[in-house]
């Protein structure tokens, strides 16, 4: 069968029965808890500064913009992740309805995606990790804290939680899932208590000028971009993870419940918790003050005589940081199992342990390559590209939410996604104007990252794949 016309069949995809076995046992409040692990962790605590800057008090805009694509994303993604109940996500969705070419596309944006996030947050922990070694006496050389990128030689904190996470992913998903769980209401209740003890305080006047870089994203005598719409693709990469939740699908018990209150549900909560704290910060100081600030909401309680709660708002944020690790190691894992199971990639690495029934060889591969870009490179020229990767994987989605409207009207679905052509134009349109508000040379590494896939594909993967023999 010609590359090009290569699709796998939709009736299979529905099946659960034809695909290799991944052990079924998470139900709906641990893809709850996957999402908002997901969702909520740097973004909230550092990013919120890092927008302010960008559009002053308007950031709360950029948060509904960011919010709304991410939303009628996350109702596409509810809906292909009940259709077809497969570990892949947008990967496995473009394989069926867009085919094999532009599903290696998605599936290699998805791998830029998942391991760059992993290894940013990982080295951003490494930093946390550092104070309290430092805190604490221990004669650890600083060479070992940090890249040879950021004054050091490797980053040994960054690449120790790499493989932790792998690890403890390796042991089982509903093990992994519940310890996540767990840490997701430290995290929560952290957040709540930042909340109630900023509200006091509250000063409307920090709120004017509201936006004072305008609307759009506009590019300063600095060369950065400033403005609503800059802030927003900057908060885009603090709302993304639901799509970790449907990567879980062949591990979930009830799919067709659990998929779509997991996916719509993690997302609806962490679009309110972004919302409060957000206002809470912007009126417990200065929007300029949060953007000087590496730590925004430790930074605002310090300003308001509260050392204690802003110690440990920062020790919750060490606690946030591993659960990102873990949610998007465990999407990246399973997009390179499906891969390989696809034979795109070795089928080596399609191996389910029979213990576990997880993927161990794939979670432990994937650690290793998250533990070494996190030990040595050069994080913060490519953080970004996270952004792009997943910007791309958003577009196909909604693309092949509006294709199987026309091309399978009358097929089965658990859920179905509410005014699809509005929400599917809608997303596309978002995602492709928050892809073109991102800095250029983030779009030319992004280029360049498609291409080295592409001669991947057309020297080995077009080769090996299972629907090349057909």
């Amino acid at each position: 069968m010609p590359f090009w016309n290569r699709r796998k069949d939709l009736e299979a995809a529905s099946s659960r029965q034809t695909h290799s076995a991944l052990k079924a046992t998470l139900s709906w409040p641990h893809l709850i808890g996957l999402g908002v692990c997901g969702i909520v962790g740097t973004g909230i605590y550092t990013l919120t500064g890092v927008a302010a800057g960008l559009a002053g008090p308007a950031v709360m805009l950029s948060f509904v913009i960011a919010g709304v694509v991410c939303a009628c994303a996350a109702l596409a993604y509810a809906e292909m992740a009940t259709m077809m109940p497969m570990a892949g996500s947008a990967y496995t969705y473009s394989y069926v309805v867009l085919g094999e070419f532009l599903a290696w596309i998605v599936g290699w944006a998805l791998i830029l995606e998942y391991t760059v996030v992993c290894s940013v947050v990982a080295v951003g922990w490494s930093g946390y990790a550092g104070g309290v070694i430092r805190s604490l006496g221990w004669n650890v050389p600083e060479a070992l804290l940090a890249g040879p990128f950021a004054g050091g030689t490797i980053n040994v904190p960054a690449m120790v939680i790499s493989l932790a996470v792998a690890a403890l992913l390796a042991v089982g998903s509903r093990e992994s899932a519940t310890v996540n769980l767990a840490l997701v209401f430290v995290k929560l209740i952290a957040l709540a208590a930042f909340i109630a003890l900023v509200l006091p305080a509250f000063n409307a006047g920090n709120f004017e000028p509201f936006a004072p870089y305008g609307f759009g994203a506009v590019e300063m005598e600095d060369g950065t971009k400033r403005g609503v719409m800059a802030a927003a693709a900057v908060i885009f990469f603090a709302f993304y993870g639901f799509d970790a939740v449907s990567t879980a699908a062949e591990e979930t018990k009830n799919p067709g419940r659990d998929l779509k209150i997991g996916i719509v549900g993690s997302m609806a909560l962490c679009t309110l918790i972004y919302m409060a704290v957000a206002a809470a910060a912007l009126g417990g100081a200065d929007y300029r003050a949060l953007a000087n600030s590496p730590e925004p909401l430790s930074m605002v309680l310090r300003t308001l005589n509260q050392p204690f709660a802003a110690t440990l708002i920062a020790g919750a944020a060490v606690i946030a940081m591993p659960t990102v690790i873990m949610a998007f190691m465990y999407g990246q894992s399973r997009v390179f199992f499906v891969m390989a199971r696809d034979r795109l990639l070795p089928q080596r690495l399609a191996a389910v342990s029979e213990g576990s029934g997880t993927p161990a060889l794939t979670t432990m591969v994937t650690g290793v390559i998250v533990a070494l870009i996190a030990g040595f490179a050069p994080l913060q020229k490519i953080a970004e590209l996270a952004n792009a990767g997943t910007l791309i994987a958003f577009i196909a989605v909604a693309i092949c939410l509006m294709v199987l409207r026309v091309r399978a009207p009358t097929q089965p679905r658990a859920f179905r996604a509410p005014l699809p052509w509005v929400i599917g134009p809608l997303a596309v349109a978002g995602c492709v104007y928050l892809f073109f508000s991102l800095p250029l040379i983030t779009m030319l590494y992004c280029l360049t990252w498609t291409l080295v896939g592409l001669v991947v594909y057309f020297l080995y993967s077009r080769h090996t794949s299972a629907l090349a023999a057909l």
